[in-house]
């Protein structure tokens, strides 16, 4: 039994003391109200929420071990941060929602109580544990929360930039002849991922020639012929040259009309003009045609 308070400064050590070798305890009990909760939760297998509530329930006890204020353990005691970080991030990519991760954590606070309770009947020291456990876990549910938010913007941008990459394959179409087929919107960051995938592509094939075709672009604005034209000169600066393809009629009018200048830049109006010319300009020549075969 836990002997009464003196003051608030020893709640700390009683509440640890109350936990100490307890672990295993608080951890059956969290994943028991896990599974009551969300029993059909995909994310919250049994197996998964015993690995997190072992390493959760540890590192807890460790920050309250340490000598940091108990408003900054989570976020500052390292073994903790970091078993509420790979448990925001498992339930994030797990596709959880940011709320119930959150509430997971918090959950920890009436086990912690409940198990203090065990120890010790004095109401000033239960409610003083109370408050102390409430900061404690509140700390820790903001920062599973925020932890949650931030590793869900990376596995967006990553799974962005990998729909991007795959939207702009580079092809090797003829010897030191590569091309880029754009299909939809063209924008600064869709630009960026077809610029670096087009520089290198040009090295690793040495190619002469880089062609673009946008055959695929619905519509060719003031943003978009920009984009083209920062392209073909980071292509130019590489020491190949850029033949654009795909100069629809209505494109071609709408490039008159905004005045747009590619005056420098050579154009074709299909693919299998840009290769022809591309060809030209590496030296090459197509294949001779094949005769019919009579029979």
């Amino acid at each position: 039994m836990v002997s009464s308070a003196a003051g608030t400064a020893d709640v700390r050590r009683l509440v640890l003391e109350s936990l100490k070798g307890r672990a295993d305890d608080m951890a059956d009990r969290w994943v028991l109200l896990q599974m009551e909760r969300a029993p059909m939760d995909p994310a919250n297998s049994e197996r998964e929420l015993r690995y997190e509530a072992d390493v959760l329930a540890s590192a807890l006890l460790g920050g309250l071990d340490s000598a940091l204020p108990v408003e900054q353990v989570a976020a500052e005691h390292r073994e903790l941060r970091e078993a509420i970080r790979d448990l925001s991030l498992r339930r994030a990519r797990a596709g959880a929602a940011p709320t119930a991760t959150s509430l997971s954590v918090l959950a920890l606070k009436d086990i912690l109580l409940a198990i203090v309770q065990e120890t010790t009947d004095d109401t000033r020291v239960l409610l003083a544990a109370a408050l102390l456990i409430n900061r404690l876990l509140d700390a820790a549910g903001a920062l599973s929360f925020a932890l949650y938010a931030e590793g869900r913007e990376d596995i967006i941008r990553r799974q962005s930039r990998q729909l991007l990459e795959v939207s702009t394959p580079v092809v090797r179409l003829w010897r030191q002849v590569v091309a880029v087929p754009l299909i939809g919107t063209l924008d600064t960051a869709r630009t960026q991922v077809v610029m670096e995938n087009l520089l290198q592509a040009i090295q690793d094939e040495d190619a002469q020639v880089a062609i673009i075709d946008i055959t695929g672009v619905p519509t060719v604005d003031t943003a978009v012929a920009q984009h083209l034209m920062q392209t073909v000169r980071a292509v130019r600066l590489m020491g190949a040259d850029c033949v654009i393809s795909g100069i629809r009629p209505t494109i071609a009018q709408t490039i008159a009309q905004l005045g747009i200048d590619l005056f420098d830049i050579l154009t074709r109006a299909t693919l299998a003009e840009a290769l022809s010319e591309a060809m030209k300009i590496t030296g090459g020549s197509a294949p001779a045609p094949r005769a019919p075969v009579t029979r």
